[in-house]
């Protein structure tokens, strides 16, 4: 019986439409094209609305995997979800996690492992932090985790999600139309999605039993212990990375996850580490400004500066501790933990060899 194996690769970048490392590991034959169903980067833009890098590494990709595949773009797009995250703050490296499947005849004893992709259809602006995208998204969540053969939400450890954020555009196209968006600050439109997504996370794993939308941002005891959401203005739909281990799978990769109390709970990472044991492959994590106004009972001020948002600060803050943990800078840590762990917190996954 054939069986999946997963492949994962990670790759420092030199800028956001650096594909070289990419090619070069398709030239060697380190992975088939054909296999790849997923790219997570991390970009050094200011992970803004404005952060024009992650549509520029998108379309990068997306023109190398069009040319390795020889197929349209759009045929990309429709078999590769890719998940760009702006924001390289403090010493955090830009880089690339390549997800694969490849079909195998191993075998291997116990879970492995397993990766499964959701689409959702585009959201129109009005829909962006409502009730649409919770449901939409949980719908994914479901598609995607038979997609990787994953039968329990336990053996879920990490949901990644690129959501989509309102521009003045997008608004003004939703008032003509007589609709009504949820929010007229563009930047307040990246956490109501962030958090309209990872909200529809924890209803597809049952880590809630209802998400009603007056509760995005604003009910912070409803959360995900495995969501990780990005917006960004670059798609109109959410694309998801389902992570988890399952049987059926073959190779050398599990993942396991835990969740920080805190921005320096380094000991959640450390108790992740512990368990995998062997060598770590990727690191992905959520960071976020507590917005309590205070981390263990000393005041921070990342929610009072002016000049550089709070999400900045806050991947800074958290991508240090990791580093520490890991001895390692290429460490996916996005910015905006909004229903992704407790407020303050958010979840940190390794993948690593068993």
């Amino acid at each position: 019986m054939t069986a999946r194996r997963a492949k994962v690769l990670r790759l420092p970048t030199a800028g956001p439409n650096d594909t070289a490392p990419l090619a070069a590991a398709l030239d060697r034959g380190d992975i088939d094209p054909t296999t790849i169903v997923a790219i997570v980067g991390k970009t050094e833009g200011n992970g803004c609305v404005n952060d024009f890098t992650r549509g520029y590494a998108t379309l990068a990709l997306k023109l190398l995997l069009a040319e390795r595949l020889t197929c349209p773009m759009a045929e990309v797009e429709a078999r590769v979800a890719i998940v760009m995250s702006g924001g390289t703050e403090g010493g955090l490296s830009p880089h690339l996690l390549v997800f694969c499947r490849e079909a195998t005849t191993e075998t291997a004893a116990g879970s492995r492992l397993a990766i499964g992709v959701g689409l959702t259809r585009s959201f129109k602006p009005e829909e962006i932090g409502r009730v649409g995208q919770i449901e939409a998204t949980s719908q994914a969540v479901v598609s995607a985790m038979k997609d990787a053969g994953i039968g329990s939400a336990a053996d879920v450890h990490f949901v990644q999600i690129k959501c989509p954020l309102l521009t003045k555009e997008r608004i003004e196209e939703a008032v003509r139309r007589g609709a009504t968006v949820a929010t007229d600050d563009t930047y307040h439109s990246m956490a109501l999605s962030r958090g309209a997504s990872a909200l529809g996370v924890a209803l597809a794993l049952g880590e809630i039993e209802d998400a009603p939308e007056a509760a995005v941002c604003r009910d912070w005891s409803l959360y995900s212990r495995v969501a990780s959401t990005s917006a960004g203005v670059e798609l109109l739909r959410n694309e998801i990375v389902v992570l988890g281990n399952a049987p059926g799978w073959a190779g050398d990769l599990v993942i396991d996850h835990d969740v920080m109390t805190d921005a320096i709970d380094a000991d959640a990472a450390r108790r992740v580490l512990s368990r995998i044991g062997g060598e770590t492959v990727a690191v992905l994590a959520k960071a976020e400004a507590s917005p309590s106004g205070e981390i263990r009972g000393r005041r921070h001020t990342m929610l009072d500066d002016s000049d550089i948002h709070s999400t900045r600060h806050a991947r800074a803050l958290v991508g240090g501790v990791l580093a520490g943990v890991f001895g390692e800078t290429l460490l996916y840590v996005s910015g905006g933990a909004e229903h992704q762990g407790p407020p303050g917190g958010g979840p940190v996954a390794i993948i690593g060899k068993a």
